[in-house]
């Protein structure tokens, strides 16, 4: 688990586990924040972890585009609530199996004498 000097960004009792890009960029569009998707991008640090969003939280004439969301902080910490409640995330339930095994331990069908 990263520390606030590894480069973590949003505290771990409010942030959710291993979050991706893709589910990060819905959350953005649903906040109605243009954003763009780097795929191929990584941080030094962490490089395995590809990937990165570029958002854009003011028009160019200084509003705001959501007006609850005034900087990265709020934004991040925005999306920290709505990952959990992702539709890729909120896994459905399955049906139980009901597949039973009613058959024993099979035996192999060879038999005669053993090698020495």
């Amino acid at each position: 688990m990263k520390t606030v000097t590894d480069g973590r960004r949003v505290s771990a009792t409010k942030a959710c586990e291993n979050p991706t890009c893709i589910e990060i960029g819905d959350c953005c569009s649903y906040l109605k924040i243009p954003f763009a998707i780097e795929l191929d991008k990584a941080y030094p640090r962490d490089f395995m972890q590809r990937g990165r969003i570029r958002v854009l939280l003011k028009r160019e004439d200084g509003s705001l585009y959501n007006t609850d969301i005034g900087s990265k902080k709020q934004l991040m910490l925005r999306v920290a609530e709505l990952i959990p409640k992702h539709h890729g995330r909120i896994k459905k339930q399955e049906p139980a199996n009901t597949w039973t095994a009613t058959a024993g331990p099979s035996k192999s069908g060879k038999g005669g004498k053993k090698k020495r």
